[in-house]
């Protein structure tokens, strides 16, 4: 075989993995995703299970800002970006709070069991009580999440799927 005819050989390297094509569902640590005109690194990534339900959070970081894409399958793909805000709650979720003058309603609650990967590490294998609320228009979401007797709470919004692109960082 000559110089040229290595060069332009379209032959595989056989003993090198493919890598996998990503969707929202099988994003990994080190992937960039891309939105709103901002390229981040995947650097948490938390999934949770509440009895044969299973969602993903990812922990998505450039620079100093930090955002989380929430992703679900329901009847169909959903998907959100939500952001860690201050806002005091506590147990018992209560039916309704208030947040930059929304009300905001609650949609669900439950228990789940969480794995974590990246810097989502710590939690790993714990469980969390959670709580979803949503605004009228259901346009504006918050996430409630107790860890211990840590209470976190992000404010989040429906995005669509073609609104990311996710680069694989890994196989």
């Amino acid at each position: 075989m000559g110089l040229f005819s290595k060069l332009f050989s379209k032959q595989k390297n056989r003993n090198q993995p493919e890598v996998q094509e990503r969707t929202p569902l099988n994003i990994q640590i080190g992937d960039i995703i891309s939105y709103d005109l901002v390229d981040y690194e995947v650097v948490g990534k938390i999934t949770y299970r509440d009895g044969s339900y299973k969602w993903y959070s990812y922990q998505l970081l450039e620079g100093r800002n930090t955002i989380w894409l929430a992703v679900e399958m329901d009847e169909e793909l959903e998907l959100g970006i939500y952001k860690s805000i201050v806002l005091p709650v506590s147990e018992p979720f209560p039916k309704k709070l208030e947040h930059d003058g929304i009300t905001y309603y609650l949609d669900e609650k439950g228990e789940a069991n969480v794995t974590g990967e990246g810097r989502s590490e710590n939690i790993n294998g714990r469980t969390t009580r959670y709580a979803d609320y949503c605004d009228e228009e259901e346009e504006q979401f918050l996430s409630v999440e107790t860890w211990g007797s840590e209470t976190e709470v992000s404010h989040g919004y429906p995005i669509e799927e073609y609104e990311i692109k996710i680069i694989a960082g890994s196989m």
